[in-house]
């Protein structure tokens, strides 16, 4: 016996919604997401290497060597600290970044994906900026990251480092990175909001 026009119809619209639900129940998340972003030439005076200052992601430690760069950053609530490396093509920088949560162990306590910054003089003869993106795993884009670079402060990728991971035991902590061999304070100034809600790499 033949099967009836309406079993024949809901077998239909079962087969073509598994085959919609296909890409997703194999792992398919879509094609990254690359941010649109193009180089250009540094502004006059501008230097990769230094001290970038976010209210969300703290002090990004930045040293340029060459065409390379390496970062490191701890959050202003001091759970999570990250390192970045990338390439830098004029005033572009795309990175990978990898970021740990402090006391956490397993898969969870480590995040990674990429992003980009790209270094701008907002107005003649201001302060220099950073402004960027960062996206989990594959994505270079998702989240906002400004940075506002700070005056007379040196980096140094291992002071952001918490104490444990460099096996030191008093000192040199977070709460005194902001210091320079010169005991220069570094400025206190912050970049204005961008508008961006997140508040770690999550």
């Amino acid at each position: 016996m033949s099967p009836s026009p309406l079993f024949a119809r809901l077998f239909s619209i079962i087969l073509l919604a598994a085959f919609a639900l296909l890409p997703s129940a194999c792992g398919g998340q879509g094609e990254a997401k690359h941010a649109n972003a193009q180089p250009g030439p540094m502004p006059e005076g501008g230097e990769w290497t230094g001290v970038y200052y976010s209210t969300t992601y703290g002090n990004l430690h930045l040293i340029a060597d060459g065409d390379n760069g390496s970062g490191a950053w701890r959050t202003t609530a001091g759970d999570k600290w990250g390192e970045l490396h990338g390439k830098l093509e004029g005033n572009l920088m795309r990175y990978e970044w990898t970021e740990h949560t402090i006391g956490m162990i397993g898969p969870s306590a480590t995040r990674k994906g990429k992003g980009y910054f790209q270094y701008i003089e907002v107005k003649k003869g201001e302060a220099h900026e950073l402004r960027g993106q960062w996206g989990l795993e594959e994505d270079e884009t998702g989240s906002t990251w400004d940075a506002l670079k700070q005056r007379n402060m040196v980096p140094s990728l291992k002071d952001v480092r918490p104490d444990e991971i460099e096996g030191r035991v008093t000192g040199g902590g977070w709460d005194d990175q902001g210091s320079t061999p010169s005991g220069d304070s570094g400025g206190s100034e912050e970049p204005e909001s961008s508008g961006d809600s997140s508040t770690d790499m999550q």
